[in-house]
């Protein structure tokens, strides 16, 4: 893999980029926003704005698809749930996952962008290649995005229709969780969070430069636009499948509330028994998730991306 696969795309194609902006006028003063947020600072925001965009977009299919990795049910059964839940329920819990995917998108790629920046200023001439740096980088800003679990965590109780008597909205449930049990049971799920954050970084910032350099060069915004999606939704829809079983995981672990905190393998072996050690049920709600992790990722990248060219 060449070692400029690593960066962001932008970055990587200042000529289409500079064509692009002598052909239509941004949207934003010129210079102005960017020089107000800064080098390093806009990364943050078109992570966090391309974030929101998605989950906005994109969390009716999410909500089918949490109640198929809890319950192990068919989508069928899953959408009658949310049917017979009501309309009125079909957006509870959007606020965790708001807060939660708006901030951890921010992280992940200007933590990426600030930690290849300091990093590769350390190394120097140190003789370290500069994929290694990168992929380093990477894994730390995916480690890092997993201080945010709680929201993650109230997520994950708010969208269980076992717990809709029980807890209102999102500040209640962060009161209960906090008054009953204190803070270490916001992060109930940190260790499969852990396990899925880090290697998946290092895989799509990684990935999807190669995996663009494939795609039909782009001559116009709208062909960088289709590009940065396709890229991002392939990426997004494979670790989506490479890593749905830990997924499954976080989902049973963070449904629990009180009692023993159970070890990934004990959380794992159990769901393999209750679905009869059956593969194909292990990944039920798969398919599900990589239509929606085609769909997500797609619109991060391309809006991020766009971001960043129109900042």
């Amino acid at each position: 893999m060449a070692v400029a696969t690593m960066d962001s795309e932008s970055a990587r194609t200042p000529q289409p980029q500079a064509t692009l902006t002598k052909r239509s006028r941004s949207l934003f003063p010129a210079g102005a926003l960017s020089a107000k947020l800064g080098p390093q600072g806009k990364h943050y925001v078109c992570g966090s704005i391309a974030a929101f965009t998605n989950i906005v977009v994109t969390f009716p299919i999410q909500k089918v698809l949490f109640r198929q990795q809890l319950h192990g049910v068919l989508a069928t059964e899953a959408v009658r749930q949310l049917q017979r839940d009501g309309l009125r329920n079909l957006y509870r819990g959007l606020l965790p996952p708001l807060l939660q995917k708006s901030t951890t998108v921010a992280i992940m790629f200007g933590l990426y962008e600030d930690f290849s920046r300091v990093l590769l200023d350390r190394v120097g001439s140190s003789g370290v290649p500069e994929l290694i740096t990168r992929s380093f980088a990477a894994a730390l800003a995916g480690t890092t995005e997993a201080i945010l679990t709680p929201f993650e965590r109230v997520q994950t109780l708010l969208q269980d229709h076992r717990h809709h008597e029980r807890f209102n909205n999102t500040a209640h449930t962060f009161r209960t969780l906090l008054t009953e049990y204190g803070v270490r049971e916001c992060y109930r799920g940190l260790m499969p969070i852990l396990l899925r954050n880090g290697p998946s970084n290092v895989l799509f910032f990684g990935l999807r430069g190669p995996i663009k350099e494939q795609l039909p060069e782009a001559t116009s915004r709208v062909g960088h636009l289709v590009n940065d999606f396709v890229c991002g939704g392939v990426l997004g829809a494979g670790l989506g499948i490479m890593f749905y079983p830990l997924n499954v995981v976080k989902s049973r672990a963070q449904s629990q509330v009180g009692g023993a905190f159970q070890p990934c393998r004990q959380v794992l072996l159990t769901v393999w028994r209750e679905r009869g050690g059956s593969l194909a049920k292990l990944f039920r709600g798969a398919h599900l998730n990589y239509h929606r992790s085609l769909l997500s990722w797609g619109i991060i990248n391309a809006t991020y991306e766009l971001l960043l060219k129109l900042i």
